[in-house]
């Protein structure tokens, strides 16, 4: 387990692969991935009970209400019997759809849909958290919005984090990992990042 809360991945590629591999979609070519001590390629049922992931798109059904969804993945996660109508009131309110929780995903603009993904990935307490570029689709009111949110929620687990906004690395990520061409260049704090490379702020083009 890593032992910073976020790991942000700066970068312009699509990270979705590399997420496929942590999610056990297909095994490695080389190499081991493990996650919180456990084999990928031999223990992804221990790990998927302790995992969740916000793909970049969003995997939702346009005729399920925000309540439904909940109940949904909380069945397929098998924490159903742990959720109670109040932690979902109370997780619904933090994103500020309270109010839509009735109402069918096909009625969502694209950052509530992008919330109710994050929400997802967020149920049962998950440990390790991936969030392929979570904020994408919001306007930048709710991105500052979802960016605290995030922080009260890094607590006692890991949250692995794509994105392509500058800022949006530097305030959340504990650590800081700048991708090109998909390899990975340096990784580090923020505070270390520029002062190795004598930044004020990232230059990343």
């Amino acid at each position: 387990m890593l032992t910073c809360n976020i790991l942000c991945f700066l970068t312009k590629i699509q990270f979705c692969h590399v997420f496929g591999l942590f999610v056990g979609h297909y095994p490695p070519t080389r190499g081991e991935i493990f996650i919180d001590g456990y084999d990928i390629t031999e223990n992804i049922t221990e790990i998927r009970e302790n995992l969740g992931f916000c793909p970049q798109g969003d995997l939702l059904f346009n005729d399920l209400t925000l309540s439904e969804h909940l109940f949904f993945y909380s069945m397929v996660k098998s924490i159903h019997q742990k959720m109670s109508p109040n932690e979902i009131s109370h997780i619904l309110s933090t994103f500020d759809l309270l109010e839509k929780r009735d109402t069918f995903s096909k009625s969502l603009s694209g950052g509530m849909k992008r919330k109710l993904s994050i929400i997802i990935a967020l149920l049962g307490g998950s440990k390790v958290v991936i969030l392929d570029e979570p904020t994408s689709g919001m306007d930048p009111v709710s991105r500052r919005a979802t960016w605290d949110i995030l922080q009260q929620f890094k607590h006692d687990r890991t949250i692995l984090l794509t994105t392509h906004y500058m800022d949006e690395a530097d305030i959340l990520g504990d650590r800081i990992a700048i991708m090109v061409k998909g390899t990975l260049q340096c990784c580090g704090s923020s505070i270390f990042l520029k002062k190795t490379y004598g930044l004020s702020r990232f230059d990343y083009s």
